[in-house]
């Protein structure tokens, strides 16, 4: 069998609608697909009546990261997780850095890694846990689980980072085959999404709301943008909407390059990106994090009760750690929201 076939798979959320075609059920877009058609993402294919997916292991890009990259700054400091990704995404963002595989559907040449072979790499790479990635994770839905439940036997944690646009039924799916983490990037606003994006970030707010609710750890990213999302508005709304969710839950404020289709503007003024992070603290949240900024006092972890410096970055290397074994403050001992064992 070669790689071509291996990477086809029925895919495992799907129904039959009225009159003969398939709806996609694995991201909000539920994509009604005729007979050899493909999906918006071009990844999922209705073949004689069922729906596949044409990815199933298809890799295009592979590396053992900090899970501070993602970025997680709350979960798992200073650990390494197996970065996997393929083939196009279900969104339009004009500005993605990684277009050259998000903006390309799938080939006749596949690259394929089972998932055995992938937790093998795991261990080879001595990395703790997994991370799908670099494009779109939601449409590696069915690779996902199966590697998801061999990471858990062995002792690993999983995580997502997504645009949170997966249905309900692929987000209890993930969870229940053991996801533990999702870096969620919201990227504005409901009319930007909806521009730039093709997309409805209530969608995205329902999945981070769902994804806490279920235990899931949860980070949020929000590439600050000239002129799309960097109003003070809409920056405030964003703050106010993951301190209503939990006012624990970090905003990674990220700093925007000239990219893809969107070279018609400087990259984030650092001034912006310090005016985001003190509109999250005026909002009542407690950990606000200024990103693609290496060296600025925004990347640190700061008590929120004292001021203590308790972590120190500098872009994906942990400096300092000083939060105490039972994950408190040393100076005040508030209690500091860190999931799982450093590996310091």
């Amino acid at each position: 069998m070669g790689n071509n076939d291996l990477c086809l798979r029925e895919a495992i959320l799907s129904e039959e609608t009225e009159d003969g075609k398939i709806r996609c059920l694995t991201c909000m877009r539920r994509c009604i697909i005729p007979e050899g058609k493909l999906g918006f993402c071009k990844t999922r294919k209705n073949i004689d009546g069922k729906l596949f997916t044409l990815t199933y292991g298809d890799i295009s890009s592979l590396s053992a990261n900090p899970i501070e990259k993602k970025p997680f700054f709350h979960f798992y400091v200073g650990s390494k997780a197996l970065t996997v990704g393929s083939y196009s995404c279900n969104f339009l963002c004009y500005w993605c850095q990684n277009w050259e595989i998000s903006n390309r559907a799938p080939d006749e040449f596949k690259n394929y890694v089972s998932p055995e072979q992938f937790m093998r790499l795991v261990k080879a790479y001595k990395c703790q846990g997994t991370s799908i990635s670099f494009n779109e994770p939601t449409l590696m839905l069915e690779y996902s689980l199966d590697v998801f439940k061999l990471a858990k036997s062995g002792g690993y944690y999983n995580t997502y980072v997504t645009n949170g646009y997966m249905t309900p039924e692929a987000l209890s799916l993930l969870v229940e085959n053991g996801l533990d983490a999702m870096n969620v990037d919201v990227k504005g606003c409901k009319e930007a999404v909806k521009k730039y994006c093709g997309a409805d970030v209530d969608y995205v707010w329902s999945n981070i709301r769902e994804a806490k609710k279920r235990g899931i750890h949860v980070e949020v990213t929000t590439l600050v943008i000239p002129r799309v999302n960097d109003d003070v508005d809409c920056l405030r709304s964003i703050a106010r909407r993951i301190r209503d969710e939990d006012e624990n839950t970090p905003w990674h404020v990220t700093r925007f390059h000239p990219e893809y289709k969107m070279t018609d503007r400087e990259s984030t003024p650092i001034k912006t990106l310090e005016q985001a992070r003190q509109i999250g603290v005026e909002e009542g949240l407690k950990y606000v994090y200024i990103g693609n900024v290496p060296g600025h006092s925004g990347e640190n972890t700061w008590c929120p009760n004292c001021g203590e410096l308790l972590i120190e970055r500098y872009i994906f290397s942990i400096a300092k750690y000083r939060i105490t074994e039972d994950k408190k403050c040393p100076k005040c001992g508030t209690e500091i929201p860190i999931i799982g064992e450093s590996n310091l």
